[in-house]
């Protein structure tokens, strides 16, 4: 049985998280100087944001019995089989590596961009699994 849950590693968002705590406890302890502290401080508090939402916005899409789930920062959508148009695979080069992303497009003229990131493995893998759930790549364009 495949995989029918994907989300960011947790070992990715526990070394943000910690990453962030460093830095936040660097900017009270060690840094010195004043923009040193301002950009030290942003950085801590950007990463402690992402990390906790990260966490809190896992499973990132999920396969459910009558369609798909996928989570954002601010809530949780459901997706009926009709309101997904097209599930594809977009591919380029960005600084010497291939990139590839999942696309869902909707009905409502939404396009909804996954990363490896947010799937925590190859969207390759993720749309393999999804065709295998019945759910169809779509015409390409």
């Amino acid at each position: 049985m495949q995989q029918t849950e994907w989300s960011p590693p947790s070992l990715g968002i526990a070394a943000c998280g910690i990453a962030g705590l460093i830095l936040a406890i660097s900017v009270v302890t060690v840094v010195t100087d004043p923009p040193g502290r301002l950009l030290a401080g942003v950085a801590g508090v950007g990463l402690l944001a992402f990390a906790t939402m990260s966490w809190r916005a896992r499973p990132k899409l999920a396969i459910v019995g009558d369609g798909l789930v996928f989570r954002r920062w601010t809530g949780t959508r459901h997706l009926q089989r009709d309101d997904i148009r097209r599930i594809r695979i977009t591919e380029f080069r960005r600084l010497a590596r291939k990139q590839r992303l999942l696309e869902i497009d909707t009905v409502d003229d939404r396009l909804l961009v996954f990363t490896r990131w947010d799937l925590g493995t190859d969207p390759l893998d993720v749309l393999d699994a999804l065709t295998e759930a019945g759910y169809t790549r779509g015409p390409a364009g």
